[in-house]
């Protein structure tokens, strides 16, 4: 199973970040992707009120999404934003294509480095694993990337990789902290890690303002032994990884990490 990761750059027009979607969908297909994932807030940036562009999943972006993905017979992860009844948002990953149709909704709220991402993002619940060309395909979301305990149950639940939508915020040491985590959680779980991350505004020439996380880029995928297969620079671009369940498999017989859990 092919693996896409889009990294893009969002802007605050949902109408003109879902021409990304097209058209970034249009090219992973062409390189013979099955699975093709956005970063998250694909459909908004951070900085700018969520609450206003927020719509369920069969509102029309949703919709938009779906109908790129049945053009191109591939199955999309795209980072969004739907309403809740409180007044906040939930941090979705919508997941449709190839008759999947699903979410997750981010469990672990950025409420860090001065940022409080529960004012207005109301927390997921839910694991979710998904089969996607006979590969097992579980979903976290950026800040889930701290917390290993997620993507173990998402391996015990039968996860071969664990894709992540990511708008990771900039800062001292952030880039660092990005790499030996992902390479971490891969290793905790033993499955690949595949992350779909925004764009470094700068690359672009964008000014950046305000506390909001924007994206530093490197998009990454790295093997079930920590091995980074790929790995992008700040500027927007395509990361293709191929995920082999026999890799998998040989991990965890060799690193049986998993059944030798005592906790």
């Amino acid at each position: 199973m092919r693996v896409a990761a889009v990294q893009l750059l969002s802007s605050a027009d949902p109408a003109q970040n879902l021409a990304q979607v097209a058209s970034g969908t249009a090219e992973a297909a062409r390189a013979g992707a099955d699975l093709v994932v956005f970063p998250e807030a694909t459909m908004r940036c951070f900085g700018r009120s969520l609450t206003e562009i927020a719509e369920p999943l069969d509102g029309p972006w949703a919709r938009g999404v779906a109908a790129i993905a049945a053009e191109h017979d591939v199955v999309v992860a795209v980072g969004m934003f739907t309403p809740t009844p409180d007044g906040r948002v939930t941090n979705t990953v919508y997941v449709v294509g190839r008759g999947v149709e699903d979410r997750y909704d981010k469990i672990h709220l950025f409420d860090a480095f001065g940022f409080a991402e529960s004012d207005t993002v109301a927390p997921g619940e839910a694991l979710l694993v998904l089969t996607v060309a006979g590969v097992e395909v579980g979903f976290a979301t950026c800040y889930d990337v701290r917390f290993p305990n997620l993507f173990t149950q998402l391996a015990d639940r039968g996860a071969q990789v664990v894709v992540l939508p990511t708008s990771w915020g900039a800062g001292p040491g952030k880039l660092e902290q990005w790499r030996v985590l992902t390479r971490a959680r891969a290793l905790d779980s033993t499955t690949y890690v595949v992350a779909a991350a925004q764009a470094d505004p700068a690359s672009a020439g964008v000014p950046v303002g305000g506390s909001a996380p924007t994206g530093i880029g490197h998009s990454v995928a790295v093997s079930p032994t920590g091995v980074v297969i790929a790995e992008l620079g700040a500027e927007p671009g395509l990361l293709l990884a191929d995920i082999d369940p026999a890799v998998v498999t040989s991990a965890r017989a060799t690193l049986p990490v998993l059944a030798n859990r005592r906790l």
